[in-house]
Parts: structure tokens; sequence; C-alpha cells
């Protein structure tokens, strides 16, 4: 069955995509994978995106969507998971309309949610190290250590201007203008499905198990 696996930033949707792929031998398709691969090969989208990207500005909805096409009209075998696509209504439509095309459809579509406090916490508690790029969390996995990297021993841990609190705010700010109303879009289609993302991330895996089993 294929999937659109969507919910706020940290909400755990690319970890319960990592979890499908490796369990159920599903096929992930990542937006933020699909632009890294395109920038790093130079293809003409890649270089398109990139310029929005350097800019500080969102990457258009014709760009993102041509790369999700490019991946569906080869795809033949695998179940996929759309992870981080749609992100709004227009991509929803257009994503509609592609599969009828390409002969594929969705099974269903979960959404991961998460109080906003939750997600702020989740997500202001990275701590990344300067010198061997480890990540702890200062609630879910610090370091033994308090600003010390386990895996170097350096105190190097900081963080990251994208994880700051203003920052992860606006993030939030904007999923709730834009993705958020696709809760109410695929209720419609009949495949809506929601768990609780803040839940044990084995009780959330099997959750989605039940759901596309």
């Amino acid at each position: 069955m294929n999937i659109v696996l969507f919910g706020p930033p940290g909400a755990g949707k690319g970890t319960q995509a990592s979890l499908l792929v490796q369990r159920l031998d599903m096929f992930q398709i990542s937006t933020g994978d699909l632009f890294r691969e395109n920038i790093k090969n130079k293809t003409n989208l890649g270089l398109e995106a990139k310029g929005f990207l350097d800019n500080g500005a969102l990457v258009p909805d014709s760009v993102t969507v041509s790369m999700v096409e490019n991946v569906l009209v080869n795809f033949k075998s695998k179940k996929f998971i759309l992870d981080g696509f749609p992100r709004n209504l227009n991509q929803a439509n257009v994503l509609e309309q592609m599969l009828v095309k390409l002969n594929l459809k969705l099974g269903k579509a979960i959404f991961l949610k998460a109080p906003y406090n939750a997600l702020m916490r989740r997500l202001t508690g990275r701590r990344v190290c300067k010198n061997c790029g480890a990540v702890f969390h200062v609630d879910f996995s610090p370091p033994k250590k308090a600003g010390i990297c386990d895996k170097c021993g350096q105190a190097t841990l900081y963080q990251r201007d994208d994880d700051k609190e203003s920052v992860i705010g606006n993030r939030l700010k904007t999923y709730e203008e834009s993705t958020l109303p696709l809760v109410e879009y695929y209720r419609k289609t009949g495949i809506y499905g929601e768990i609780d993302g803040t839940e044990d991330v084995e009780i959330v895996f099997e959750k989605i198990r039940q759901l596309i089993s």
C-alpha cells in the first residue's frame, strides 16, 4: 500500500519512514533527499532548487512536483512512502492528478500529530558536535557529560541556528498555515488515518503497520 506520511516538524515522520523501509521493504520518497540528490548531481531541477534555497526562499511547487514525478514515473516494484510531500493543498491536488496519469494510487494518508510544546522540546533540544558531527538531545539522548561529546571527547556540543526556538517557531507557524489543511483534504478522500506521534517509537510503528496492513 502506497502512503503519504505527514505531520509537523518533529513528529517523527523520518524515523517511522526509516522503520517502514527496513521492516516492510517500502521505498521512501523524501523531498529533502530529492533536493540534496538533485543539487549534488547538478541536474536542471537541482540547480533551480539551489538558487531558491541559497537565497533562503521556498522551492516552488513546480520544482518539487517535477522531482517527485521523476521518481514515480519509473516506479514499478516496492510500495512507496511519500515523506514531506505534499506540503500544501496545491501539491496534494497535483499529486492526485499525477497518480492518475501514472496509474498509481494511495492507500493511506497518515497524520502524525503532536502538541506544540512537545514539538518545541524535541526540536530545540538537539545538540551537535562541531568536531565529529555526532548528534545528541538534552532530554532523550544526552551526552554522559554536559557539553562534551561521547564519541570524540571534545567539549564542542552546540545548538544549531536551525534548532533555536525562534526558528522552530517560524517552521511550526508555516506548517500550520500550509500543511495542516491537508488533514481535512485527506479526511474527505476516505484514506485518512491519525496517530499520536508522541508515543513510543515502536508503538507508533505498530499502529502504522496496522493501518496499512
